[in-house]
């Protein structure tokens, strides 16, 4: 078997791993279509804190600035933002 041959064989047993890979990706796809994206959110937002990622609340926070005096007014808002 000459080497052009022998390439030409795992090309095709790759094909055919590649074709077999998307008949399973679209049978798993149809499977699971009917599962709620608020669902899928929650599901990976728990894998995320289970592997460690720690996720940044972004919702302000209404606190008085540490800075406000009586009589003293700024011209920017007092929120800020929880990290």
């Amino acid at each position: 078997m000459t080497p052009d041959e022998k390439l030409l064989e795992q090309i095709n047993a790759l094909s055919a791993q590649v074709k077999d890979l998307q008949r399973e990706i679209r049978r798993l796809e149809v499977k699971n279509a009917d599962v709620p994206d608020d669902v899928l959110a929650a599901i990976a937002a728990g894998v995320a804190a289970y592997l460690g990622y720690a996720g940044h609340r972004r919702l302000p926070r209404y606190a008085p600035a540490t800075s406000w005096r009586s009589g003293v007014h700024t011209a920017h808002p007092t929120t800020q933002l929880v990290r």
